[in-house]
């Protein structure tokens, strides 16, 4: 089931793509040509701990290049840009090379946008701040280790501020697309079981809200159709016993471009929405709170367009073809399909042992502040109040 072909869309630019196993041997010469100083952000335990490590410092070496890093623990702040930018803006460097997960790619797109202006982050935030940033940054290479986000091929950094008045909010300019996403899925071997598992299934999440948007369209379709796909192929691989099977990885960190790449162009659904304010009143990792409410927000989203009048109904169709393409079974009808698919979201939550949201201190007392904050975007169905507060109890 895809778009209508004639209708009119518009799809953005995305990055200048590297992928492959070995691209990473590249990087050098690549950051060559922006010039010699160079700023990299990277995360706690990310591939700097490994020999390629020493070894990118050795060839930036041999090219009379110099290296400084940032390092970026957990999900980034406001705060932790801020000091980046203090430390560094008189550093003279030349280009911002970011290595690691979704939100140290954020924070190294963050980084180079705020070094070229003055202010706090927050004053240039969505829904936040006030002021406008004009766009200007340090050229920008992304380079993730985890399949996930898909924030290689996107123009928001996310930043989160965690607590009671908490928010989960981008700094967004279409120049932020990074210059070059250079994709290696030899630096995804390591990534441990449970952080493939959550970032796996956020970008599932990204694939299957871009697929049901509401501005989807036909360019959107074929490409969350070849990430479904490859998902399937690659995912249950990779948390099992083909970990280290780098063809699978490589599949993997595909599909997940192409999530960042749809996202960007077709925009997401009521997980995204409710994931925001989960991660910005709690301490929990986002493609945890994506993989624990992708079965059951699912499942609420197809009852309520099989139930009311309102929603887009193309989106069951879609739905059912998910279920077939990620669960391997024919359906007999579009009921069936969409059965097949709460299915196998929710085995392999179960599975792999996604944490429930109480595990991080979520009560039922927390739902209402939670479900105030909650956004529909660009949904196929428009949820009330009771399907938000439902979603969050199937999964506390």
């Amino acid at each position: 089931m895809t778009q209508d072909a004639t209708q009119n869309f518009v799809f953005a630019r995305g990055p200048r793509i590297l992928f492959g196993p070995g691209s990473f041997q590249q990087l050098p010469d690549l950051l060559r040509q922006y010039g010699r100083r160079v700023l990299f952000v990277t995360g706690r335990a990310s591939y700097r701990q490994g020999e390629r490590w020493d070894r990118l410092l050795e060839a930036l070496a041999a090219r009379q290049m110099e290296a400084v890093r940032v390092e970026v623990q957990g999900e980034p702040s406001p705060q932790l840009v801020d000091e980046a930018v203090a430390h560094y803006r008189s550093g003279g460097f030349e280009v911002v090379a970011a290595i690691g997960g979704g939100g140290t790619l954020d924070a190294g797109k963050a980084i180079a946008a705020m070094l070229t202006v003055d202010g706090a982050t927050e004053e240039y935030l969505e829904e936040i701040g006030s002021r406008a940033h004009p766009g200007t940054r340090l050229p920008l290479v992304a380079i993730p280790t985890t399949a996930g986000t898909g924030s290689e091929a996107t123009k928001n950094a996310v930043l989160s501020r965690i607590g009671p008045q908490g928010y989960k909010r981008s700094l967004r300019h279409d120049n932020f697309v990074p210059d070059l996403a250079l994709i290696d899925p030899e630096l995804m071997v390591s990534c441990p079981p449970d952080l493939t598992a959550a970032c796996g299934l956020d970008a599932l999440t990204q694939l299957l809200e871009a697929y049901v948007s509401t501005k989807a369209s036909p360019l959107t379709d074929a490409l969350t159709f070849s990430g479904l796909l490859h998902f399937k192929e690659s995912f249950p691989a990779v948390c099992g016993e083909g970990a280290t099977n780098v063809a699978m990885r490589g599949a993997l960190a595909y599909a997940a471009l192409l999530s960042g790449l749809t996202l960007a162009n077709a925009g997401l659904g009521v997980i995204h929405g409710l994931a925001g304010p989960l991660g910005g009143f709690f301490a929990i990792p986002h493609g945890v709170a994506c993989g624990t409410l992708l079965g059951a927000a699912t499942g609420v989203n197809i009852h309520a367009l099989l139930h009311r009048e309102a929603g887009d109904k193309t989106a069951l169709a879609k739905y059912a073809m998910a279920g077939h393409l990620l669960s391997g079974r024919e359906p007999e009808d579009i009921h069936q399909g969409c059965d097949f698919l709460i299915g196998q979201l929710n085995d392999w939550i179960d599975e792999l042992q996604i944490p429930r949201l109480g595990a991080f201190g979520i009560e039922e007392t927390d739902f209402e502040k939670i479900v105030a904050a909650a956004d529909n975007k660009n949904n196929p169905v428009r949820l009330e109040q009771e399907d938000w507060r439902n979603i969050l109890k199937l999964r506390l």
